[in-house]
């Protein structure tokens, strides 16, 4: 078959996305997406998305890493299909959609996208590190020279090290600018290599910021190669709540390929 794709990208995060409502994409075809994120013989893009219908909101996302495979929520992307699903008219301005992680409301306001993100209850706190789950896990560090630093070989080296093996998680190194401003580099399980943003990334960074005490302020705005990103949330007693990830998302170009 021939496949209807659009080229979103967010902060220089990018996805191959698909209207698959009549479910004409054989989503168990996971070879065949890694082929598409291939920036050589593929499409190119950190991963694949398919909107679907959904009985309980607007729509449902599906979200696979860059390697083919199924994963866990993806910030930027859930941006992205936002403003894909308003492209198609399914939404005006707000939404609300399902992900692997349940539900999320997202908001367009003047071409940025305010995505809600679930409620994070448990920072684990360790002498160099910060571990949190935002949608998907995440290890932050501090690190120096950010601009310098050896993100891949670092990132490679805990993604697959103790305690995540296997299981792996995404990595950020983080660097403060001011109280409310930090430089974030993250290498992405995966996609296996440093990537331009990550939205569940940057969200697990200021939340890990103001459990530290490093800031106390409850907006940070977080720098990513690929450009800013805001985060705003409330603190309570067990945890965060209220978490909002807000930034561009933009469509690259419409293409046909067979799938």
């Amino acid at each position: 078959m021939i496949m209807t794709f659009y080229k979103y990208q967010g902060t220089g995060n990018d996805f191959i996305i698909a209207d698959n409502r009549l479910q004409l994409i054989n989503k168990n075809d996971t070879k065949r997406i890694a082929e598409l994120c291939d920036r050589r013989f593929g499409i190119g893009a950190d991963g694949f998305i398919l909107l679907e219908n959904d009985d309980t909101s607007d729509f449902k996302m599906v979200y696979y890493n860059a390697d083919g495979k199924e994963s866990s929520m993806c910030g930027n992307g859930g941006r992205c299909i936002t403003a894909f699903a308003k492209f198609l008219g399914i939404v005006v301005d707000e939404a609300e959609f399902l992900a692997t992680d349940g539900l999320h409301k997202a908001k367009t306001k003047g071409g940025i996208i305010h995505l809600q993100m679930q409620d994070v209850s448990e920072i684990q706190t360790f002498e160099n590190h910060q571990f949190l789950d935002t949608g998907s896990p995440h290890h932050v560090e501090m690190a120096s020279d950010l601009e310098n630093f050896e993100v891949k070989s670092e990132g490679a080296q805990i993604r697959y090290g103790q305690p995540y093996n296997k299981a792996g998680t995404n990595v950020n190194f983080v660097e403060q600018i001011l109280e409310d401003r930090f430089a974030v580099r993250t290498y992405e399980r995966g996609v296996e290599d440093e990537t331009l943003s990550c939205g569940t990334g940057v969200t697990a960074v200021a939340l890990a910021m103001h459990n530290s005490g490093i800031t106390k302020n409850e907006e940070v705005t977080l720098e990513t190669l690929g450009g800013s990103l805001k985060i705003t949330f409330n603190k309570i007693e067990k945890g965060y709540t209220n978490i909002w990830l807000i930034g561009p998302a933009e469509q690259v170009f419409k293409g046909k390929i067979e799938w």
